[in-house]
Parts: C-alpha cells; structure tokens; sequence
C-alpha cells in the first residue's frame, strides 16, 4: 500500500486493489494454508516452525512464491520496481535457506524489514526521490524487532544481523543485476 501512496502511477482504484489482492493472496493467504497442510500432515510441529529442519520446505515454497509474484508483476508495464521487490524477497529467502546449510537460523523477520528498506532506497534511486521518512521509520522498526526477537530468545544476534543485512542487500543485488 505505502507504494501506491508513494509513486507516482496511473492505476485506477480498482486496479491498484486487484493488485494487493493479488500480493495478500500470494504473500499471505497461500503460505497460511500451506502452513495449516504442513501442520496436519505434520511436517511442521507448530506454526512457528523453530528447528531448522522445519523451515526447509515453507522456505521453499516461499521462494517459488515471490518469485512467481515477482515475475507476474514484472510483466505488467509500470509495475517493474514492484516487481523488483518480490524478486528481491526471493533472494533474500535463497540466503536464508542457503543458511541452513551451516545450521545458521537467520531471522526472516529482520530479513522482511531489511528488504523493505533497501527497496526504498532503490525506489529513491529510480525516481530520484527521497523516501527518508520511511526508511528512518522502518530502521527504527528494525532495532525494536531486532530487539524483540533476541529478548524473546528466538534468534541469536548472527542470526538478526545475518537476516537484516541479507535483506538490505538483496533488492541492491537485483537492482543492479536487472
């Protein structure tokens, strides 16, 4: 939404709706039923899905997710930065599953905010515009997640730092790269 309020576009109202729409289905909808069919076939313990081991197969079909969101919005013509984000919340999930591989539980939570930073900055590189407010606002946001999930003992701080810093990243790597 803080993208339509944001950029400049020449979507009617109804076409910026059946595009959210489109991004809760595919972003929160699915995984939600995947998660509830990975619990009663029980592949998962708890929604939380804590061990590493549990993360795996989620992880994955997240990553095919965005990627397919990403590639469905890139096809639409000035929806390609929009794009850009869901490609970027895909590489970002590569680093994380590729974590697991050195038993490294990085925290998909600072991942999130971290890629939302980064695409704004993107953003005010495309448009040359400043979105200072909001990345101010949403590293603050980072600190007291960040905070939040070591004093719940969630994550170690490698694993908040590792998370947030991959997902700054991510939406510069595919800026650059596309």
């Amino acid at each position: 939404m803080l993208y339509f309020l944001l950029i400049q576009n020449s979507f009617g109202s109804n076409q910026k709706l059946a595009i959210l729409g489109l991004i809760f289905v595919t972003t929160y909808l699915i995984p939600l039923f995947v998660l509830i069919l990975f619990k009663k076939l029980k592949l998962i313990k708890s929604f939380k899905a804590e061990s590493i081991s549990e993360r795996k197969i989620p992880i994955i079909v997240m990553i095919v997710l965005f990627y397919l969101l990403g590639n469905t919005l890139q096809g639409i013509p000035n929806l390609r930065d929009l794009g850009l984000l869901f490609y970027a919340t895909s590489l970002g999930l590569v680093f994380i599953y590729l974590f697991f591989a050195f038993k490294i539980k990085a925290s998909i939570h600072l991942l999130s905010i971290g890629i939302s930073i980064g695409f704004f900055m993107v953003l005010g590189i495309i448009y040359s515009q400043s979105f200072l407010i909001v990345i101010v606002i949403a590293f603050i946001l980072s600190g007291l997640l960040g905070s939040a999930r070591l004093h719940l003992k969630a994550h170690k701080p490698k694993e908040v730092y590792l998370g947030f810093l991959f997902g700054f990243i991510s939406p510069f790597i595919l800026y650059y790269i596309l």
